[in-house]
């Protein structure tokens, strides 16, 4: 992981957070909506890296208790 780019981590995270939430069968609504957002655009756009999008801690830690995943389960390539 030390050759890595901070965009890869972004993307990496994202697609890790992307997939562990289809596993729990939740809709990027949903977990904005348990996230405290009102809007999808935080969630989708972070999965993608889209316009340089990404989670933050914060987020990061919101989702690890909402989806029951370890946090560093996002940052596993």
């Amino acid at each position: 992981m030390q050759d890595i780019t901070p965009e890869q981590l972004y993307k990496t995270i994202g697609k890790n957070v992307a997939n562990y939430r289809k596993e729990k069968k939740l809709s990027q609504l949903e977990l904005s909506l348990k996230m405290g957002y009102k809007s999808v655009s935080v969630v989708s756009g972070a999965e993608i890296y889209y316009n340089g999008k990404h989670f933050n801690l914060e987020q990061l830690l919101k989702i690890s208790k909402i989806l029951n995943v370890e946090l560093c389960d996002f940052f596993k390539p």
